[in-house]
């Protein structure tokens, strides 16, 4: 694959140099590094120019090498590299620093991405060393690799090990201690509050994600799904948990095979003349699904119980499982559904509340869909597929490694702001409301007696009309009150709404 570089004269370094060098046909880092003229780090859209005394020896171990010290681990790269390079070559590769920190990080990703053995004696000298730099981004637990003197400390399994970069921002939302600042909300609100709180916001998550997926459901599918997210994170997670949530999301199944796909998916449109597939994103495919799924149970309980932060455990899970696609239709509702699940069962978020993560998400709609098409597009030009007779799409190439190994950096971002919307914005405001809202019926019940619906009914025209009730409203509603009890109230609702 030909590479170009925004800059004259620079120096393909890392993988940049490897892709072109051994022509792999891999979806493309969201930075890649060379080596400038200049004698200053310089940064230009998705490229990193280091300095000339940067440069690696232009050779397999020194673009591995300078790769790993400043790019850190793109596991799905490597496995397509180290497909193409025989196991004689990597042996004397590795025997150019048998003892080199460097080299065996690369032997023991060579062999644990292919599952190869190589015809080398374990090491016996040299430090056991990090496999992934936590300068760079974020990792597991550790699994000592006494063969190659390394850390195993990857945050997955080979079935499936997504991993973020550390990033400005996701190192200040971290630092931040936002779960500290929503444990703050909580424990400043009246109980009574806080479960009305709860309970809107859990109704809204559950309204805004049927909108996400363009459905408009009867309130009372809306409750039951909402009723689905207050239990997120009290059963395990597990394949046989998540097809039983599917049953309770699909109101019509009548045309839809419960379970996993038996056959390929895709997300996007049909040629409005011949039917063809036209794909924005192409699912897994079926036979690659049950060592999918399963390596993302197993990575969730490896991490579940480590100090590895929520937020980015929630991005590993629902976006993984959104972009594996398993189910032939409530991927999008169950993607989010999982996000609940990690934060609920870590303990991020105070119990008996959900935060409304799809509401936020529904208000930022345009940057999820490109946080996805990130992923997506760039994969679709790594994938061979055919059209079936059903108009649907048959992969003809081995694509698993597209969905067990990417970089969720990207999608660790969004979420992380999507959650510091809700805990800074969306629950303070809904408390907030609910005290002004008491605070008005109590001045209401001082004037009138009438029941609690007649209030509720006179904040909404209240609301809806900047704090004047219209002549059409008193017609027909409030047709009792007088001109002075319709200025009072109007009064108090300005002074405590307004």
């Amino acid at each position: 694959m030909k590479i170009s570089i925004p800059v004259e004269a620079a120096q393909l370094a890392g993988y940049s140099a490897l892709i072109q060098d051994y022509d792999l046909n891999v979806p493309m880092p969201d930075r890649l590094f060379a080596i400038g003229r200049k004698h200053q780090v310089a940064e230009i859209n998705a490229w990193v120019l280091l300095t000339p005394r940067h440069a690696p020896p232009n050779s397999l171990l020194g673009h591995l090498t300078f790769a790993l010290k400043y790019e850190g681990i793109h596991l799905w790269l490597l496995k397509a590299l180290f497909q193409k390079i025989p196991p004689d070559i990597m042996q004397q590769t590795i025997q150019l620093e048998p003892t080199g920190a460097y080299s065996r990080r690369v032997w023991f990703l060579y062999e644990w991405l292919l599952q190869q053995r190589l015809d080398l004696s374990d090491a016996t000298l040299g430090g056991y060393v990090d496999l992934v730099s936590e300068r760079l981004q974020y990792a597991g637990r550790v699994e000592k690799s006494p063969r190659h003197r390394v850390n195993n400390n990857l945050p997955g399994t080979q079935d499936f090990c997504p991993l973020i970069r550390k990033t400005p921002k996701l190192e200040r939302w971290l630092q931040a201690n936002w779960q500290g600042q929503a444990l703050d909300v909580v424990g400043n609100c009246h109980p009574d509050v806080l479960a009305r709180a709860a309970s809107f916001l859990l109704l809204a998550d559950s309204k805004a994600s049927f909108t996400i997926e363009g459905e408009q459901p009867p309130q009372s599918r809306v409750a039951r799904w909402g009723r689905v997210i207050a239990m997120a994170g009290t059963q395990p997670l597990s394949l046989a948990e998540l097809e039983r949530l599917q049953q309770l999301v699909l109101s019509d199944r009548l045309f839809i095979q419960l379970g996993l796909r038996q056959a390929g998916g895709f997300i996007g449109l049909h040629d409005r003349y011949t039917g063809a597939p036209l794909p924005e994103h192409i699912s897994a495919k079926a036979d690659d699904l049950p060592s999918l799924m399963q390596g993302l149970f197993e990575t969730y309980a490896r991490l579940k119980q480590t100090d590895f932060p929520p937020v980015l455990l929630a991005t590993m899970m629902a976006f993984g499982f959104v972009f594996i696609h398993p189910f032939e239709d409530g991927n999008g509702r169950l993607h989010r559904y999982l996000i609940h699940h990690v934060l609920a069962e870590t303990g991020f978020v105070p119990k008996g509340l959900v935060f409304p993560v799809s509401s936020v998400i529904l208000q930022q709609i345009e940057t999820y869909r490109r946080v996805l098409q990130a992923y997506s597009l760039p994969r679709l030009d790594c994938i061979e597929w055919q059209v079936s007779p059903q108009n649907n799409v048959v992969v003809t190439n081995q694509t698993a490694d597209l969905y067990r190994y990417f970089d969720a950096t990207m999608q660790a971002e969004f979420l992380a702001d999507c959650i510091a919307t809700t805990i800074s914005e969306l629950l303070p405001q809904e408390v907030d409301y609910l005290n002004k809202y008491d605070a008005f019926v109590a001045r209401v019940n001082e004037q009138l007696d009438w029941p609690q619906k007649m209030t509720d009914l006179l904040v909404r025209f209240l609301s809806q009309n900047q704090g004047r009730l219209s002549a059409c409203a008193r017609a027909k509603e409030f047709v009792g009150l007088t001109d002075g009890e319709v200025a009072a109230l109007e009064q108090v609702y300005q002074a405590i709404f307004m």
